[in-house]
């Protein structure tokens, strides 16, 4: 068991000792000077120098076993443990309020210093917003610009996966320890993004997805990066507590408009109407982030509708017409279209199994992009 000082062990109880930011810890060393005076100081001493009672009371009596279990997974996975107070530490994000006192880092280290864009929104979107997600990152990537996000379903791993597909790196914040992927059906993306790009966490090993942590690390997402484009969120929407991060870190918050009759764009549309910037191109959100698109080499393409030529009949062509961009339900294409019911609901069957449409909660039809 250890029982001296040593500053790995002392990182490692660091991220296990609860509440413990980077603004504590850098009042508190001001006064002792080296992390070695912190080392099993009794708790109300370490109270004193301003940390939380109960990262206090784990600095003082550090669970010594534990510890040497973390830093022999770390060492067997080749992760980082990156200190607030290491050179690579990433500067944006440390210049936020409550920023991790240390991570760890899975991948490359040197890709977390680099000029980020946060994608987050819903973890359950239209197929139009997985592909704008999917888009949007495809030409983030092929930039040059980060793409980072938050590892869940949804939106997020459209965006992860847009930006692997340019060949380009991508950051996953994740709400467990590394030892850990949520949710579990995306571990083997999460291999593709480590390999690449880098896996973060402030959480120890055998940390669980617990609700509270994601608040937590969505804190990190919206630190690190430039702006927060927000694509697809409900008003409940978990993606809204990164766009209000990003607000009280002094970060730009973007946010892609939907129809005003899909409850999975009332959040973004909110943003909107609270200053949020606009975006319904890629190339929106530079001038927003301090980019320019002169800083990238590639040229701009547009990403207003699919490249995809639609091959339907007569009926398909005229029921997509009637449809519009906005979500409707069988009485409101009856009434557009004239059709019966059986031609129009056979006709939206095929729709759908072709991926031109897609069929949302409350019997209601969309197009996909």
């Amino acid at each position: 068991m250890t029982t001296d000082f040593s500053l790995p062990h002392f990182w490692a109880a660091v991220i296990r000792a609860p509440h413990l930011h980077a603004d504590h810890l850098a009042r508190a060393l001001a006064v002792v000077g080296e992390p070695a005076g912190l080392w099993r100081q009794t708790a109300p001493q370490l109270q004193a120098l301003g940390l939380p009672p109960s990262a206090s009371a784990l600095l003082a009596d550090p669970p010594c076993a534990l510890l040497d279990a973390d830093l022999r997974w770390h060492e067997r996975q080749r992760l980082r443990l990156l200190a607030y107070l290491d050179a690579d530490y990433p500067p944006q994000l440390l210049q936020v309020p409550a920023a991790p006192a240390a991570l760890y880092v899975r991948g490359s280290v040197a890709v977390l210093s680099q000029p980020q864009l946060a994608l987050v929104g819903s973890r359950h979107p239209t197929a139009a917003g997985r592909s704008t997600a999917f888009e949007f990152a495809l030409r983030y990537g092929s930039d040059g610009l980060v793409v980072t996000s938050g590892l869940a379903q949804g939106i997020d791993t459209a965006a992860h996966e847009g930006a692997l597909a340019a060949g380009a790196a991508t950051v996953a914040v994740c709400g467990t320890g590394l030892d850990r992927c949520y949710p579990a059906h995306n571990a083997a993306l999460a291999e593709r993004i480590a390999a690449s790009g880098a896996l973060l966490s402030e959480f120890a090993p055998g940390t669980p997805p617990e609700a509270a942590n994601f608040p937590r690390r969505n804190r990190i997402i919206s630190g690190l990066c430039r702006g927060t484009l927000v694509i697809e969120a409900a008003r409940d929407s978990g993606s809204l507590i990164t766009a209000r991060r990003a607000l009280e870190q002094g970060r730009e918050v973007l946010a892609v408009p939907g129809s005003i009759r899909s409850p999975t764009a009332l959040g973004c549309l909110d943003l909107l109407r609270e200053g949020a910037s606009l975006v319904i191109d890629p190339a929106d959100a530079y001038p927003c982030i301090g980019l320019t698109t002169q800083y990238f080499s590639v040229p701009k393409q547009s990403f207003t509708a699919s490249s995809a030529a639609l091959l339907l009949d007569k009926t398909g062509e005229m029921l997509l017409d009637a449809l519009g961009f906005e979500p409707a339900g069988l009485d409101e294409l009856l009434v557009r279209t004239g059709l019966a019911i059986g031609p129009l609901t056979a006709s939206l069957q095929v729709l759908e199994l072709e991926r031109h449409i897609e069929s949302l909660p409350g019997g209601l039809y969309c197009r996909v992009r």
